[in-house]
């Protein structure tokens, strides 16, 4: 989860979130090399004494800045062309979560046991929360998921819209009333990610949060 004054990436918990990082870190590098290269040319043009009273015209250079930008965003691209296949890629999933936005709570469907059920996530106010627990993020009934499992979600939305939202799994998908969003993700450590609503839905967007709960399979079966 985020924590105060981290200004990176939450650490990732799904290889697609892992591709999403090096895919930031590969674009930030070339964005660096670009500015420290204008920073440097602008600085020698302010103390350059050097003047050329004819000069109308230069093929050469006006070649260079156009194929240089052309072969820079070319490094950009293909990398980014790749992910997003990846990110589109669906795989045969194991279980199948649905999830439905209301103003302000989410409700979650399990259809792939014998007996299906469902149960809706509040946030936990302030005065109801234990010593431990994070204002604002926890919630009254966790998502429960199986770890090192191919997980099917779809979203949908009851009223406005919404969009659910795990930073650490690299999920944000919009919650569209009438229509039938899925994405997949693999979470491949345990542990708690916490995720809010990202589509402003009206007076208490901010107080929906998201909770995923990522547990071996035994103890996903027992739960």
């Amino acid at each position: 989860m985020a924590t105060w004054s981290n200004l990176n990436l939450q650490n990732s918990a799904s290889p697609l979130m892992e591709q999403l990082t090096f895919f930031h870190d590969h674009a930030l590098l070339i964005l660096l090399i670009i500015t420290i290269l204008v920073a440097y040319i602008m600085v020698a043009l302010f103390f350059n004494s050097f003047t050329h009273r004819f000069l109308l015209e230069g093929q050469m250079i006006e070649v260079i800045w156009t194929i240089l930008p052309a072969i820079t965003l070319i490094f950009i691209a293909l990398p980014s062309l790749r992910l997003l296949y990846l990110l589109d890629e669906s795989m045969d999933p194991v279980i199948t979560l649905k999830t439905v936005g209301h103003q302000w709570y989410w409700t979650y469907e399990y259809t792939d046991f014998s007996i299906p059920f469902e149960f809706d996530s509040y946030m936990i106010p302030y005065e109801e929360m234990d010593n431990n627990g994070f204002r604002v993020l926890d919630v009254d009934n966790r998502t429960v998921l199986p770890m090192q499992t191919q997980i099917r979600i779809l979203i949908t939305a009851a009223d406005v819209l919404h969009s659910w939202t795990v930073p650490a799994l690299g999920v944000k998908v919009d919650a569209t009333p009438g229509r039938l969003n899925q994405t997949n993700f693999f979470m491949n450590r345990p542990g708690i990610f916490y995720g809010q609503c990202s589509e402003i839905c009206g007076a208490n967007h901010s107080f929906m949060p998201i909770v995923i709960e990522s547990v071996n399979t035994k103890t996903f079966i027992k739960w």
